[in-house]
């Protein structure tokens, strides 16, 4: 059945190629950027397929996200939290670990998941079609992680970035805790290393199959794996 996915971040990179897919498979994709004009593959990408509508969204501007929710009328099946920046990958010295550099990766990374769902969380609240799910479940909520954020795979590298990741991780398991209640099921995804901007060339995963595998893993989410920390592969992961 054709369901409904908002994701974020939506103008390139993972965000892009899973609006792709998810188009394509037969579903209704809202796909969000910051800038919508400064996103022309993505708006080339909708121009072709009517399944897949834009809207501007800066996912750290929650009183502007709480004004675009409160217009839209359709229900959300899927909410993904991809949007997510990247301010270096030096260590401790590294100079693009400044002030401003670390506010937007925080704010982006972490409070951005939070932001996003508070605000959208009615419309994944809302049954289909007036429909009562007999699983209980209404949505569910995928946060776009990294095994960067792992505890037990620290490395030297990107401390603010790993830092940012463990936050969504974070984030993610909480929302779980507090939503299984009410019907939503949350999971914490690690994309692989895709050769994507913020992967670089060298990354080992095409985005293609790292989008194919994340909307398998979102498809198989469900109340009893909520919380889940897994990669794109379904492989669970440490936290």
């Amino acid at each position: 059945m054709s369901k409904t996915l908002l994701i974020t971040g939506a103008n390139r990179g993972i965000g892009f190629e899973m609006t792709k897919q998810a188009a394509e498979r037969g579903d209704q994709v809202i796909a969000c950027a910051r800038n919508i004009m400064e996103a022309p593959d993505l708006v080339a990408l909708a121009r072709d397929n009517p399944a897949i509508s834009l809207l501007g969204l800066d996912v750290t501007a929650e009183a502007d996200m709480k004004q675009i929710a409160a217009g839209m009328t359709r229900k959300i099946d899927i909410l993904v939290c991809n949007a997510g920046v990247l301010n270096g990958y030096g260590g401790l010295e590294d100079p693009a670990h400044h002030s401003r550099a670390i506010e937007s990766v925080l704010m982006t990374n972490i409070a951005g998941v939070f932001f996003t769902t508070r605000s959208f969380l009615p419309h994944l609240l809302e049954p289909a079609d007036g429909d009562n799910h007999p699983s209980g479940m209404t949505g569910k909520i995928a946060v776009i992680s990294s095994i960067m954020g792992s505890q037990e795979r620290a490395s030297s590298n990107a401390p603010i970035y790993r830092a940012s990741k463990a936050g969504a991780t974070n984030i993610a398991r909480t929302l779980a805790a507090e939503l299984a209640p009410r019907g939503v099921a949350v999971g914490a995804y690690h994309p692989g290393w895709v050769r994507t901007d913020m992967g670089g060339a060298a990354a080992d995963v095409a985005p293609a199959d790292s989008a194919a595998g994340l909307l398998a893993r979102f498809d198989a989410l469900d109340l009893a794996t909520t919380g889940i920390y897994e990669s794109y592969r379904g492989e669970p992961l440490p936290f």
